[in-house]
């Protein structure tokens, strides 16, 4: 009799501990479902790229511990902000969270678990799922805007003139279209000067990107540049983040190394990675630099004078085999900047002249 009892309390309690363990997995998917994630400040809606950012702030409600938020920015694809080596944010003790975002035309908050992988960039806008708990999408503030340029004609190329601030050279570069020009024989004026109280630059870049091949510029005497004034010949493609934008350079003048005399280097980005730069003298004098860049290898020439071919005199060359980026959009640039540095400043106006840009496939 007492076994009979026994089996309606015991089936009594499993349907109640059946019952508290479905409850309380509800109430922790209502929690999540009641999750919510505001903003707080939202950047402009704007053409993106690597040095244009502003802030980006909000607030989460009814978060789990140890969840954090990632951005995305849209502009083309959908990019991970700020970088992809930093894309967690925490979420603080009052709700709160904030980051530096790149611009884009929309963006995207994620609610995300710890074991969450964020990819670099995707094609499609980010959804909720596995990891991601939520996800709440706004468009950029104000009317969209696209980058401005100017253009100009120099070596038989169309380019493009920068004309929006950049961060290159660890300080704040401004440009004005009127510091890039090409005179009666052709050959490429780019300028430092001042404006409004602040030093502008030059930048131009071509119109398309040509892919794999050999890039070289003629370049006039650099060897009286200010240490703070920098030339540069370099590959960008300012979308492919996961392979360091593409960028390859060829830099004379400034960043002057006092031990060794060093005033031009070659690069491959990043410069973290050890063997990625190589210092060399520049010496005065018309100077041609090269970069002849194929899959898996880019080796950097500098020659005195205008020619590159038989009797050529070199100054300097490297190869490198490692870390080398594919071609992809990546677009050849030409720049000059002004360097960060604390112990020379940037004086006086400065201008360097390219006679020529060639290209062969």
């Amino acid at each position: 009799m007492q076994l009979r009892l026994s089996v309606p309390v015991f089936l009594q309690r499993s349907l109640m501990l059946v019952f508290c363990i479905a409850l309380n997995s509800c109430q922790s998917h209502n929690a999540d479902s009641a999750a919510s994630i505001e903003f707080t400040h939202i950047p402009p809606a704007a053409e993106g790229g690597r040095e244009r950012v502003d802030t980006i702030s909000g607030r989460v409600r009814n978060a789990r511990p140890k969840q954090q938020i990632v951005i995305y920015a849209h502009a083309g694809s959908w990019w991970v902000q700020p970088w992809p080596d930093h894309a967690f944010i925490p979420i603080k003790a009052d709700s709160t969270w904030s980051t530096e975002t790149h611009l884009g035309f929309e963006y995207a908050a994620l609610l995300v678990e710890p074991d969450y992988s964020p990819p670099p960039v995707m094609d499609a806008a980010p959804t909720q799922g596995r990891s991601v708990a939520l996800v709440t999408i706004v468009k950029g503030a104000g009317t969209p805007q696209l980058n401005p340029t100017g253009s100009l004609k120099f070596s038989g190329y169309d380019w493009g003139v920068r004309m929006i601030a950049s961060v290159k050279g660890g300080t704040n570069n401004l440009y004005d279209a009127e510091n890039a020009w090409t005179d009666a024989s052709g050959a490429l004026h780019m300028q430092i000067k001042r404006k409004s109280g602040e030093w502008s630059c030059a930048e131009i870049f071509l119109d398309r990107s040509l892919g794999y091949g050999t890039y070289s510029v003629t370049v006039r005497d650099t060897s009286r540049l200010e240490p703070a004034a920098v030339f540069s010949m370099f590959t960008f493609d300012e979308w492919a983040t996961e392979q360091h934008f593409r960028e390859m350079d060829v830099e004379v003048g400034g960043r002057r190394d006092a031990a060794h005399k060093n005033n031009a280097r070659y690069e491959i980005q990043p410069l973290y990675i050890p063997g990625n730069l190589f210092a060399f003298a520049a010496p005065s004098g018309t100077l041609t630099y090269v970069l002849h860049w194929e899959s898996g290898h880019a080796t950097f020439k500098t020659f005195r004078g205008r020619s590159t071919g038989a009797g050529a005199q070199p100054v300097s060359e490297h190869e490198f085999t490692s870390g080398i980026p594919d071609s992809g959009k990546a677009i050849l640039r030409l720049i000059f900047f002004v360097v960060a540095s604390d112990n020379n400043p940037m004086q006086k106006p400065s201008e360097v002249v390219v006679e020529k840009f060639e290209y062969l496939p």
